[in-house]
């Protein structure tokens, strides 16, 4: 399956990028992570590095840094274990500049695969309570008024 949301957020995108690039970072933009940790001490911009954390309503995830690339600002990661119920998880951030009034357009994708008949509560669940959640919530943060 595969889920797909786009936003355009009002700031330049080094600016929004600099915010999501922090592979640790999920606490400050996001609404629904409490705490998070990088395992083994590694930078939060480590390819392989791995980040453990805390849901506000409860539960833990952990994803895998599998790319970024301040270039094309793009993270890649994916899902190592998560209450969801989803497997073979991966996920695409990307950030692009638009020219015309110096915005972003913000995509974050993913593709997994779950137990027939979820699909529905599942698109839901991370298009628009995470996915749409956390764009929103960074927006606010970097948005030029």
């Amino acid at each position: 399956m595969k889920i797909y949301v786009s936003s355009v957020i009002h700031a330049p995108a080094h600016e929004v990028w600099s915010v999501i690039r922090d592979f640790n970072g999920l606490p400050r933009w996001t609404p629904f992570v409490a705490h998070s940790r990088v395992e083994g001490n590694l930078p939060s911009d480590a390819v392989g590095c791995v980040r453990n954390f805390e849901l506000r309503q409860g539960g833990a995830i952990r994803e895998q840094l599998l790319a970024l690339s301040d270039y094309d600002f793009t993270c890649i990661y994916s899902i190592l274990e998560s209450p969801m119920g989803v497997h073979d998880y991966v996920a695409t951030l990307k950030v692009t500049p638009i020219t015309d009034g110096d915005h972003s357009f913000i995509e974050w994708s993913a593709e997994f695969a779950c137990e027939p008949g979820r699909e529905d509560e599942l698109r839901i669940l991370i298009g628009q309570e995470v996915f749409l959640a956390a764009l929103k919530s960074l927006r606010t943060i970097v948005e030029i008024n």
